[in-house]
C-alpha cells in the first residue's frame, strides 16, 4: 500500500506541473488571441482562410508592440505620445490611474532602476515574524522627516499570488539584505517555502553566477556614471 502511495505521489509531481502548465498558457493565449477582433471581419485569418489558428493573437500582438516601439523611439513619435499623455491627464481618473501604471511599468523595465530587483527580510506584520519582500525604492524624504527616520519603501507579497501585498514603509536599519536573485524569493514565495532552491547545488551554483553579473552590471554602470 505505502509502495502504491509513493507511486501516485510521484505520479502527481510529474502531471500536475504539465496540466498547471497547459491551463494557464492555454488561457494566456487565448486570452490575447482576442487581439485579433481588432481586425476587420474581412481579414481575419478565419474567414480568410477558413480555420482559426490558435496563437496567431500572440504573434499580431507582438508585433504591435514591436512597431509602437519604432514609432514612438523617433521625435514625432514622442511628440504624438506627448500630446496624447496631455489629453489624458485632463481625465480626472484616468490620469490617476494611467500615471501609476506608466510610473510602475517604467520602473520595472528600466536598466537604471532598482525596484522589484532586491529580495530583503523585514519583520512584518510584528516582531519576531520574518517575511520576504521587494524594495521598491526610497520613501519621500516628507515622509521621513514626519516619521523621524530614515525610511525605504518595502512591498510584501503573499503567497501563492505574489501580485497581492502589502506596501510598507519601514526604517533602514530594520532591513535584512539578502545576497540571492530575486527569481530565488519569488520561487519560496509562490511555493509557500516548500521549495528551497538554495539547498539545491546547481541552483546555488546558478545563483553565484547571477549574482557575479549583476555586480559586475553596476560596476559597469557606477564606472559609466562617474564618467559622466
Amino acid at each position: 500500500m505505502a509502495r502504491l502511495r509513493r507511486y501516485f505521489v510521484a505520479g502527481l509531481l510529474v502531471w500536475l506541473p504539465l496540466v498547471a502548465t497547459y491551463v494557464v498558457l492555454s488561457f494566456s493565449i487565448r486570452l490575447i488571441d482576442r487581439s485579433l477582433l481588432l481586425l476587420p471581419p474581412a481579414v481575419r485569418p478565419e474567414n480568410l482562410i477558413g480555420f482559426k489558428i490558435p496563437g496567431l493573437g500572440v504573434i499580431l500582438t507582438l508585433l504591435l508592440v514591436l512597431v509602437t516601439g519604432l514609432v514612438v523611439a523617433n521625435f514625432f513619435g514622442r511628440r504624438i505620445v506627448s500630446i496624447w499623455e496631455s489629453l489624458l491627464s485632463r481625465i480626472p481618473l484616468v490620469r490617476t490611474v494611467y500615471g501609476a501604471v506608466k510610473q510602475i511599468t517604467a520602473s520595472l523595465f528600466s536598466d537604471a532602476s532598482q525596484s522589484f530587483r532586491e529580495m530583503v527580510l523585514v519583520e512584518y506584520p510584528r516582531k519576531g515574524i520574518w517575511v520576504l519582500a521587494f524594495v521598491t525604492g526610497d520613501t519621500p524624504k516628507k515622509f521621513q522627516e514626519v516619521a523621524g527616520q530614515d525610511l525605504i519603501n518595502i512591498y510584501v507579497p503573499t503567497t501563492p499570488n505574489p501580485t497581492s501585498g502589502v506596501y510598507i514603509m519601514v526604517p533602514r536599519t530594520d532591513v535584512k539584505r539578502l545576497d540571492v536573485p530575486v527569481e530565488i524569493g519569488l520561487k519560496m514565495i509562490l511555493s509557500a517555502g516548500v521549495i528551497n532552491p538554495l539547498d539545491d547545488p546547481e541552483e546555488a551554483k546558478k545563483m553565484a553566477d547571477e549574482l557575479n553579473k549583476k555586480k559586475q552590471a553596476q560596476a559597469k554602470q557606477k564606472a559609466k556614471s562617474e564618467k559622466k
